[in-house]
């Protein structure tokens, strides 16, 4: 059983400044309240098999999460999938449409699936997220912006 939310806000910035900023992960703090810290594996550029793992706190809990990059393809698209195991996990992305006058169009996407007692969780929580994707692209939008 799976769930999808995304959202797409209009950036203020070339593609590939928007392309660096989001390709790292460890800007999700920044515009992720849920993401209390990050780090990547190996150094270096993102590139497919690049390993992110936070600390996130969800509905009151804190969780270890690890993402692996799945596709990247610069400096429109980046994939992810969740390598722990949570009662929820996500796999989503980012695409990147350049627009006129050096803006770009962020789609972001997760798809969430629920294990074990997760089933049960999984429908409040992509309502959550549903209702947050508006909110959560604007604030994608305002830290790019204020990088």
């Amino acid at each position: 059983m799976s769930g999808q939310f995304e959202a797409s806000v209009e950036v203020d910035r070339p593609v590939e400044e928007v392309f660096a900023y989001l390709a790292d992960g460890r800007h999700d703090p920044e515009f992720s309240p849920r993401v209390l810290e990050i780090a990547k594996t190996p150094d270096g550029p993102t590139a497919v098999g690049t390993v992110f793992r936070s600390t996130v706190k969800d509905a009151g809990m804190k969780t270890s999460r690890e993402f692996r990059i799945t596709e990247v393809e610069a400096p429109r698209t980046v994939r992810w999938s969740e390598q722990s195991k949570n009662l929820i996990t996500a796999e989503g992305g980012y695409d990147l449409e350049p627009l006129p006058d050096g803006r770009t169009r962020v789609r972001i996407f997760n798809v969430l699936e629920g294990h074990g007692l997760g089933k049960v969780l999984l429908g409040p929580a992509v309502h959550a997220a549903r209702k947050d994707a508006p909110d959560f692209g604007r604030r994608i939008k305002a830290a790019i912006e204020q990088s």
